[in-house]
């Protein structure tokens, strides 16, 4: 029997803990929570790392999370040794720099998608590094140098970043809004997240279940490290942080 986990990470990604229960175990041994404050892998974004603090009990590293077979439930995966019983309260703490440095980055990448109107059709974000794949028909139509100084302008600029929702009929009647070619936003629970960055969207606007950060100030420094020829047509775009992690 499937089980839903509350992700509320959605509505609030600067959460770091929360108190939780364990409801079942995966059959990998992943432990499934009724709520958390754990990102699961998606649309590019890594799962959250941390721990479950078991009330009396064992401190539980979590190696990584990932989302069930239907998508519903949020799994936890253990570093090691058996799962936590089930009916046990925890609190779920997440590995708070390394999920700050993927907000971060994560709206970092929708600057940039709103700087290269090409449609994408790919991506992967790190701590350190991250990729955009463009399908850009044009030769010639970026340049390094000038994305990251415009990339930093709007990162200066400070703009706003808010979230709200709409219905599958609303994103369906709206298909600009959909920017990625291989990843389908989040949707078929009857309503979609938006992004929105600047007034109303005015920078950039679409659909995406990630954590992002309150500002684009907030991103830091930032740069496009590279331009690669991934085919015919396809671009990769890659930017890094000014600073280690």
């Amino acid at each position: 029997m499937p089980f839903e986990t509350l992700p509320l990470f959605r509505d609030d990604a600067y959460l770091r803990e929360c108190e939780a229960k364990i409801v079942a175990h995966s059959e990998q041994g992943g432990v499934i929570l009724d709520r958390t404050v754990f990102y699961a892998a998606s649309g590019g974004q890594p799962g959250d790392t941390g721990r479950l603090v078991v009330a009396g009990g064992p401190v539980v590293p979590v190696a990584a999370t990932v989302y069930g077979e239907d998508k519903t439930e949020i799994v936890h995966v253990p570093a090691s040794g058996e799962p936590p019983r089930v009916g046990l309260p925890v609190l779920a703490e997440i590995a708070w720099e390394r999920r700050h440095r993927h907000m971060r980055m994560h709206t970092a990448l929708h600057l940039l998608c709103s700087l290269v109107p090409f449609p994408v059709t790919g991506g992967s974000i790190g701590g350190e590094e991250s990729r955009l794949d463009f399908d850009i028909t044009e030769a010639g139509a970026v340049d390094k140098d000038e994305l990251t100084e415009r990339l930093m302008a709007l990162v200066e600029a400070d703009h706003p970043v808010t979230t709200s929702w709409i219905t599958d009929e609303e994103l369906a009647d709206n298909p600009g809004l959909i920017r990625t070619m291989s990843v389908k936003p989040p949707s078929g629970t009857g309503k979609v997240r938006l992004v929105a960055i600047g007034a109303d969207g005015s920078v950039d606007l679409q659909p995406c279940g990630g954590t992002h950060v309150h500002s684009t100030a907030e991103i830091g420094g930032i740069a496009v490290t590279k331009i690669e020829k991934k085919g015919r047509q396809n671009r990769r775009i890659r930017l890094a942080f000014a600073e280690p992690a």
